[in-house]
């Protein structure tokens, strides 16, 4: 277990899923909106050198990007500082078409209601390249109708008390359309414990 965490760090086990069925390759660039530390980054970190990967990232967190050029100077020390921008999502200063892969996990729920979801999304979707994969993990409301308690709009208090704006399959289901994305997985939902619920929504930007 040890020597796992030490290779692929707290990677999204639904992440480690993409990986494993080669959908992240070599000589990708992979943008992670919302990047936090880096706990989803390690793995390809760790691999930038050896199979050309392109690591970028953007968090609003000072402390956040400051962890994660701390990984990257540690496990990738060719990569520019620069590569991880203090700025946020929907304020990217990443040019448009420019990633392969655009990962966010656990960050759309934080939108604060439903123009911030919007722009959040735009902005991740505007960097993507055509071809390209986003990924994003984000809590929803799927198996948890009776058990949240609305606030205003689609921000409600899950039973562990977290605040949080809530997708559900319809909506995923409108954006997936209204971006003219197509799925590339069914949309995948996991209630954990009656206390929140997490959905996996994969979706990939139509080629010209």
């Amino acid at each position: 277990m040890a020597i796992l965490v030490e290779k692929f760090g707290q990677i999204d086990i639904y992440l480690f899923d993409q990986l494993l069925r080669g959908r992240i390759q070599p000589g990708m660039r992979i943008l992670d909106a919302g990047c936090g530390a880096g706990r989803n980054l390690t793995y390809l970190l760790r691999r930038a050198k050896d199979e050309r990967y392109e690591i970028f990232g953007a968090d609003s967190d000072p402390q956040a990007i400051a962890a994660v050029r701390h990984l990257s100077e540690a496990l990738a020390p060719d990569l520019p500082a620069s590569n991880f921008r203090l700025e946020a999502i929907d304020k990217m200063s990443f040019p448009d078409v420019f990633a392969d892969v655009v990962l966010s996990s656990a960050v759309l729920h934080f939108a604060s209601d439903d123009a911030h979801f919007e722009a959040m999304l735009r902005g991740m979707w505007r960097v993507l390249k055509p071809g390209g994969l986003l990924f994003c993990r984000l809590a929803s409301s799927i198996g948890m109708e009776r058990q949240i308690k609305p606030i205003a709009g689609r921000r409600c208090v899950l039973p562990d008390g977290s605040e949080r704006y809530l997708v559900d399959a319809a909506l995923l289901t409108e954006w997936t359309e209204q971006l003219g994305a197509q799925l590339a997985d069914p949309i995948k939902t996991t209630v954990v414990h009656n206390q929140r619920s997490m959905t996996t929504w994969v979706v990939r930007k139509k080629a010209q």
